[in-house]
Order: C-alpha cells, then sequence, then structure tokens
C-alpha cells in the first residue's frame, strides 16, 4: 500500500517555463566568468599553467612539470580537457580556449540537474495526489515544471557562482556528480527505455570523477545510490539484475584503476574540524554556500518524511549526504561542499508542490529586497569609481586597490544595463503574472543571482582583475627586465606565480640551476628562499633592485639584476 503524497499540485500550476527564458537565463549564468576576465589566484591560474605546459608538449600528460618541477594537481583530467582545448583552438587565446570544456560541463552540470528531478518527479511516488473530479496535474507536465525548479534552484545557491566558473578539478567534479545522479534517476525508473545509455552514462561519470582526483566520492556515491535503485526497482517489480550488475563492475573497476595509479590519491586520514571555531565556520559556510537550496531541502525531507526511500527523496538525499560529509572532513571545506548542490536542489524542488502561499510570498519578498539591494550596491560602487560621487565609496575603492585606475567600457557596461532592465521587468512580471506556477518561488532567487554575478563579471570586472590577478604583478615585473633579456631568473616560486610571469608576464623563465641560466639578467626569488639562495647563484653577480608585492597582500617577490657573470 503507498503512502499518501503531500503534494497538491493543479494542471494551472505546472505552465511551461518559457524556453527561451530558461535558455537566456542559463546563457547569462554561464558565459560571465568565463569570457573577458584574466585566470585568478590561486587554484585558477595554477591549473591554466600547468595546462599550458602540458599543450606545448614541453611535459608529459600524465604527471606535467612547471620549469622541471612536478605540476602540484590531482587528477588529469580536468588538465587534458584545458590543454587539448589550447591545442585544437589555436585562434583563441590561451586562457579562453581552456574554459570552452569548463563551460560545457557547467552547462552539463545544469543539463543534468534538469534531467535527474525530471526523471524522479516522474516516480509514482512522487506524483501529486489525484483529484475526485480530475483537474491534477499531468504527470509530464509536472514532471517537467519540477525539472524547471531544480534548474532554479541550483542557479540561485551562492556558492556556485565563482568555483563553477573556474577552470579547476573541482567544476569537472560537479559535472560528473550530477552526471552519476542523473544516470542513477533513470535507472530507478521501472520502465527505462535504452537502460544500456543509462549504464554508460552512470561509467563514463564514474570513471571522470576518479580520475578528477576525487575516487572515494565516486565509489562512495556510486555504491549508495546503486543499492537505492536496486532496492526501489526490485519494490517496483522491474529490477534488472544484469544492467545493474555492469554497475557493480564499472565501480570494481574505477577502484581499481584508482588504486593502481599513483597521481589519483586516497585520503590517508579523516580531517575533522579540529576545534568549536572550525565547526562553526563550517556551519556558516553550509548555511550560506547552499543558500536557498538548505531549507527548502529541509522542508522536503520533512513533508516527504513518509517516502524517505522513494527514489524522489532517498537517491538525492545520498548524494547530499556524501557531499556534506566529504565538507566536513576535508580542509577545503567550499570546495569540497559544492558537489552537494546539485542534489541539493533536487531535493529543494520537491519541497514546492507542499509550501504556503504565505511561505512563497515571503521568500520573493526576502530574495526581492536582498537581490536588488546587491544590486543597488553594485552600481553605486561602479558610478562611484567613474565619477568619483559618492565620495566615500570612490574613497574606500581608493583605499582597497591603490593604483586601480578604473576606465569607462561600452562592452562591460551594455550587458550590465540589460540586465538590470530585464531585472526590473521580471519582478513586475513575477507579481503580476504567473501566481499559480510552481517554479514561481524560485524564479526571483535564480535571477537575482544571475543579475549579481553579472554585474560582477561586467561592472567590476577591471577591478576584480586587478585585485584577484597576479596580471598587475607579472606585468611590474615584466617592466624591470631590460630588453633584449632572453630570460628571467626566478628562485622559490609557485606553480601560481610562475603561471602568471610566463602568460601575463610574457616572460620566459629559468630556474636557478639550469643550465642556460647564465642568460638571464633579472632573477626573481621568493623572500622565503632567500637565505639559501647563496647555494644555488654566485650572489656577487648579483644586485638587489626592488620589491614587488600583490594588491594588500602579504606575498611578495624580490627582483635581483645581474652584475657580473657569463651573460651570453
Amino acid at each position: 500500500m503507498s503512502l499518501a503524497t503531500p503534494a497538491i499540485v493543479t494542471q494551472s500550476a505546472v505552465r511551461r517555463l518559457p524556453r527561451l527564458a530558461l535558455l537566456l537565463l542559463g546563457l547569462a549564468y554561464v558565459l560571465p566568468g568565463f569570457l573577458g576576465r584574466e585566470p585568478w589566484k590561486n587554484l585558477d591560474v595554477a591549473a591554466f599553467g600547468a595546462m599550458m605546459e602540458m599543450a606545448r608538449g614541453s611535459s608529459g600528460w600524465w604527471q606535467p612539470q612547471v620549469l622541471g618541477q612536478p605540476a602540484e594537481m590531482v587528477g588529469p583530467l580536468p588538465y587534458w580537457l584545458g590543454a587539448l582545448a589550447i591545442r585544437f583552438l589555436p585562434f583563441l587565446p590561451p586562457d579562453l580556449a581552456v574554459r570552452v570544456p569548463f563551460g560545457m560541463m557547467l552547462a552539463l552540470t545544469l543539463v543534468c540537474t534538469w534531467y535527474a528531478t525530471y526523471h524522479l518527479a516522474r516516480q509514482a511516488s512522487a506524483q501529486p495526489v489525484a483529484f475526485a473530479f480530475g483537474g491534477e496535474a499531468d504527470p509530464i507536465d509536472y514532471a517537467r515544471a519540477m525539472a524547471d525548479a531544480a534548474l532554479l534552484a541550483l542557479v540561485a545557491c551562492l556558492g556556485l557562482a565563482q568555483m563553477s566558473h573556474e577552470t579547476t578539478p573541482d567544476l569537472a567534479r560537479l559535472a560528473m556528480v550530477s552526471a552519476v545522479l542523473m544516470a542513477a534517476t533513470r535507472m530507478a525508473l521501472p520502465l527505462t527505455r535504452h537502460p544500456w545509455k543509462a549504464v554508460a552514462l552512470w561509467g563514463a561519470a564514474t570513471l571522470g570523477l576518479v580520475l578528477s582526483g576525487a575516487p572515494w566520492i565516486a565509489l562512495a556515491l556510486g555504491t549508495g545510490l546503486l543499492l537505492l535503485v536496486w532496492t526501489s526497482r526490485s519494490a517496483q517489480g522491474a529490477a534488472a539484475p544484469q544492467e545493474l550488475s555492469w554497475v557493480m563492475g564499472l565501480l570494481a573497476l574505477a577502484a581499481l584503476l584508482a588504486s593502481i595509479t599513483e597521481q589519483i590519491h586516497w585520503p590517508q586520514a579523516l580531517s575533522l574540524p579540529a576545534s568549536m571555531a572550525d565547526w562553526k565556520r563550517w556551519g556558516k559556510l553550509l548555511v550560506w554556500f547552499t543558500w536557498p537550496a538548505w531549507p527548502l531541502a529541509l522542508w522536503t525531507l520533512w513533508r516527504w518524511r513518509h517516502q524517505l526511500r522513494s527514489p524522489h527523496v532517498a537517491l538525492p538525499l545520498w548524494a547530499a549526504l556524501v557531499s556534506v560529509v566529504n565538507s566536513a572532513i576535508n580542509p577545503d571545506f567550499d570546495r569540497s561542499l559544492l558537489l552537494a548542490l546539485p542534489a541539493m536542489a533536487v531535493l529543494a524542488a520537491f519541497a514546492l508542490p507542499t509550501l504556503r502561499r504565505s511561505v512563497s510570498a515571503l521568500i520573493d519578498w526576502f530574495t526581492l529586497v536582498f537581490f536588488s539591494g546587491c544590486a543597488l550596491v553594485i552600481w553605486v560602487i561602479w558610478f562611484a569609481m567613474q565619477t568619483g560621487v559618492p565620495a566615500k565609496p570612490a574613497a574606500n575603492v581608493a583605499k582597497l586597490a591603490p593604483g586601480f585606475n578604473p576606465e569607462f567600457s561600452w562592452l562591460l557596461l551594455l550587458p550590465a544595463l540589460l540586465a538590470t532592465i530585464a531585472w526590473g521587468w521580471l519582478v513586475a512580471w513575477r507579481v503580476g503574472r504567473h501566481r499559480q506556477a510552481i517554479w514561481k518561488s524560485l524564479v526571483l532567487p535564480a535571477a537575482g543571482a544571475t543579475l549579481c554575478w553579472l554585474l560582477l563579471m561586467t561592472l567590476w570586472l577591471p577591478l576584480l582583475d586587478y585585485g584577484r590577478s597576479y596580471g598587475p604583478v607579472a606585468r611590474r615585473i615584466a617592466t624591470l627586465v631590460p630588453p633584449g633579456s632572453p630570460c628571467v631568473l626566478v628562485d622559490g616560486l609557485g606553480q601560481t606565480q610562475i603561471a602568471s610571469l610566463q602568460f601575463q608576464g610574457g616572460l620566459s623563465l629559468r630556474r636557478t640551476g639550469d643550465e642556460t641560466a647564465g642568460e638571464c639578467r633579472i632573477m626573481v626569488v621568493n623572500p622565503d628562499t632567500q637565505p639559501t639562495l647563496d647555494e644555488r647563484v654566485a650572489l656577487t653577480e648579483w644586485a638587489y633592485k626592488a620589491t614587488v608585492r600583490r594588491l594588500n597582500d602579504r606575498e611578495r617577490v624580490l627582483i635581483y639584476q645581474r652584475v657580473g657573470g657569463p651573460v651570453r
């Protein structure tokens, strides 16, 4: 006997979100952050540097090197994709070319989240109450509306914006996690067409997770989802042991690959937060990073508590729990928590059929005030940067970014104006029409998050590049290099600094100890390695020239100029 569903949805509530509007929202969210900006410190530019070395053929593709030293990387797949993009898109700047596959992976995350929700909403246990005289939502229309809501919930998550636009392994893992979840939801359907496609997707995504440096996530996520799908299909009398056995074999193969591969490391020990302060920091991150999905997800668990074993609750719940636990035991709280967002968005969507109208109105008003206020602040500070009025924001920018000279650009202003006008139109549209649409409560959060992200990546882009990029430092160091100098000697610099000096500074680098180091006239030294510098170079041949610091950062490098020795 099936348990009663808490969802009460009429056919008028599952009207379709216009596809053009959904597409434009996706483009407005995906493209800003991948276009026009410089690589940012630290992981973004470090990964880019390794990809550049691989694309040039100056290092191996399994274990790339940067100036003869092993690159800092976890899992080779994202680096392969970036390097291939550089090599096969030579007509694009390298920093833009590497973002093409990563932009596609963000789009894949959105698509997989949509289809995962669509498949789960078609489950009989997820369907709304059937009315005595008809008028309840059509199953397919209901599933489509719920999928639209999940996509909106994912875009609305505050923690998704920055890290989903970086060229780092985190985005590859996010895409693979969402693909595994989608494959599992499709396999959970009792009448799945072409089940082998779902098996192939599941296997490819699992392998992608392993090659992206997350083997235990791949196995914990996959094993739990496999058991849940198997239990669900058995309960529905539609078990498919042959296909699910293949999934089990693929998981075993992934475990074997991770075990025999030196470049993919298993966690050596759990690293729980050591103090109450760390637990509080993790808790605060959990609250704002997953907003607004987490309160809706908790509401789903409460309202659907009698169906916790049903696929539409159990599958995304397991996926979310694996990622949340991983974030608690991982020093990188935020990057680990990123993987929980697709599953939380799916859970958040199933809260909507059970929300009262007053709660929906509260979400709308809070969203309207919050994102309108954020957009206003962004506009005011941009206007202050351009005109000096108001004086206080202009002074704050000058204090926080000394040396920054704002430049007016119509190319950056026009998208910001269009997005702001669209936000005003959407607010008026939301208030006046389609009040019964089930996805209505997530339209403003998703659009507001997209608006603020787009404004930051247009109006504030020069300021963010100046503050978050290593480019200003690299270009300043480049001005200190004498004309005609064939190379720059470096000592103790990290992968981030080397990549920035090579790409943004346009410098040819050599490490101390290199046989061709005698040709270099300038040396860049990490202050931490300065006490032992005389062990690698003859200091009598070098004279201190300058110290270059990053903006409002303790990081600095020392510049030396050759005053003697073998310059050929």
